[in-house]
């Protein structure tokens, strides 16, 4: 379909696309029947964790790959679809597709291959030749030089390729962007690098823009733009620095609690103060030895006179000095087993300063030192007969939410883990920023290092993987905006946009060569940034789980 010059036309693109589309669509289907025989033999899927999540990421690859698909069917029904885009298409179908064919890493020393998931030889067979006839390897070497000369006439520009939002999407990105490119980028690495709060007027700043309350409908004080909004706005602002985007996921999380499940004196009282600025909620869930094991959590509340106690250990607390709200989860059934009896607090709390970080009676902690996802300090905090109000129960108090605090958690979960793929890209945009500008600039052997092909291969690679993540991501947001069940969409975005940030600040510390290990460079902050990524709102290989088990379970 595409010769070995590369693509001829918008037609023979879109034909080779499905082309490999229902080749991997197949390898899929074979894969779900072979790990599904391996799961009933071991009687579950923790005996076969390394196929089962195998499964998940091969779900993940296909799915990106028809997304990848659908964007440049949209693009050529409106007219937009122009080169660039036809390149990175290519490229990245090409890249998925023989990476499905010939084995994923889940991590840089673990691959799963698909006779591993017991595809049939014929099915691997075929979608190896599917790879070959839709898009012949020898193009790649034609693509892969022309696109990094189209990306080298763009630089500067905010995105390379059409991402294929509408033109209200579009200009929102804009105007971040230049906040961001004007408020946060000149100054992030001597934020981190000092370990230094993000300062209030940045705050000020981003409240002005409406950053804490883009999803937050307008009745409650918010935009109301909904969850694909919220990731342009996560991402651009952590282009600037993941620390200033990351601000917008408290507001998140504790917006989506306190909207699906608060009383209506909860969403007065606390929603409108949220969008604004005037409120900065903390999620304050981990435990030292629960991890993902919430069944395990042990922080207890109990009932005192017309309030509650809280005693216990809690960890990982991003922004919990200066945050004045908390989402507490905490074991109000102490006779209940695992998730049950487990309940969520809105637990007001004074703001700290770094010589007193919690001064309110019955709270101490102290601050974790951390490589990076600096800006908003993360606190290992005790809880020892601290007083919260019995309407602090999220629900009210005595409403509906009493030992349901695991359940409402889990309906959180989805929104968190969009924008983390949202800040994931923005990461991964950033080492791209870096690493391209380091290549025009850093001159060997007379001439600009961009010249050489291993190095502008990197930044290709980088482009073509950041606009994949992009619309995987876009397509798990307007699931959750149509209000449809997207836990399997949003843990695929989540899985491979934080790889993509890895891979991406990666490269750009190779790019950089030794400068890239020097402290003074940016990138070697976007480094420690991306590193977080794959752990926090559900490390890979939980995410993999949840999606192997959907998918073994019958999940669409």
């Amino acid at each position: 379909m595409i010769s070995n010059d590369g693509i001829r036309s918008d037609e023979d693109l879109v034909g080779a696309l499905a082309h490999l589309l229902a080749a991997a669509d197949r390898v899929l289907h074979a894969s779900r029947r072979g790990v599904t025989r391996q799961v009933e033999r071991a009687g579950g899927i923790d005996p076969v964790q390394h196929t089962a999540h195998g499964l998940a990421w091969l779900a993940t690859y296909v799915e990106a790959l028809r997304q990848l698909a659908r964007w440049i069917a949209e693009l050529k029904a409106t007219g937009r679809l122009g080169e660039l885009e036809r390149l990175i298409a290519s490229l990245g179908a090409r890249e998925l597709a023989r990476q499905i064919a010939g084995g994923i890493a889940m991590s840089p020393g673990e691959h799963v291959r698909l006779l591993d998931l017991e595809v049939p030889l014929l099915e691997i067979r075929a979608i190896e030749d599917a790879v070959e006839r839709a898009l012949p390897v020898q193009a790649a070497i034609h693509e892969r030089a022309r696109l990094a000369a189209l990306i080298a006439d763009e630089t500067g520009a905010t995105t390379f390729g059409d991402t294929g939002l509408d033109e209200t999407h579009a200009a929102m990105r804009e105007e971040i962007w230049r906040f961001s490119r004007d408020e946060v980028v000149p100054y992030a690495h001597g934020w981190h690098l000092a370990n230094a709060y993000i300062p209030d007027e940045v705050i000020a700043k981003l409240s002005a823009l409406g950053a804490f309350g883009v999803s937050i409908p307008e009745a409650w004080g918010g935009l109301g733009l909904g969850k694909e909004a919220m990731c342009v706005v996560s991402e651009e602002l952590s282009r600037g620095w993941i620390g200033v985007g990351s601000l917008g996921t408290r507001a998140e999380i504790a917006a989506e609690l306190i909207l699906a499940h608060g009383s209506g004196a909860q969403k007065q009282g606390y929603l409108p103060r949220i969008a604004a600025g005037e409120i900065l909620p903390t999620a304050v869930f981990t435990e030292p030895d629960t991890g993902s094991d919430l069944a395990s959590l042990r922080t207890r509340a109990v009932r005192a006179g017309e309030g509650w106690r809280v005693t216990g250990q809690k960890t990982w607390t991003t922004h919990g000095a200066r945050a004045d709200l908390m989402t507490l989860l905490v074991r109000t059934d102490p006779a209940a087993a695992g998730y049950r009896g487990l309940s969520m607090l809105l637990a007001e709390k004074p703001r700290g300063t770094d010589a007193d970080p919690f001064p309110a009676p019955g709270m101490s902690g102290s601050e974790i030192e951390v490589l990076g996802y600096r800006g908003m300090k993360e606190y290992e905090i005790s809880f020892e007969d601290f007083a919260v109000p019995s309407d602090a129960l999220l629900g009210g108090a005595e409403g509906p939410g009493l030992n349901q605090g695991f359940k409402q958690l889990m309906s959180s979960f989805e929104a968190a883990r969009i924008q983390t793929a949202a800040r994931s890209i923005g990461v991964a945009q950033s080492a791209l920023d870096l690493a391209l500008a380091y290549a025009h600039d850093r001159r060997q052997f007379g001439r600009p290092i961009y010249a050489f092909p291993r190095v502008a291969d990197k930044i290709v690679a980088m482009a073509v993987e950041i606009m994949i993540a992009r619309q995987l991501t876009y397509f798990a947001a307007r699931a959750k905006d149509q209000g449809r069940r997207c836990d399997l969409e949003a843990g695929m975005a989540k899985l491979f946009a934080a790889r993509v940030a890895w891979n991406a600040a990666d490269n750009a510390v190779q790019i950089h060569g030794g400068n890239g290990f020097a402290l003074e460079y940016p990138v070697s902050r976007v480094l420690c940034d991306a590193r977080i990524l794959s752990i926090f709102e559900g490390a890979a290989e939980i995410q993999a789980q949840v999606i192997a088990r959907r998918l073994i379970e019958g999940g669409n």
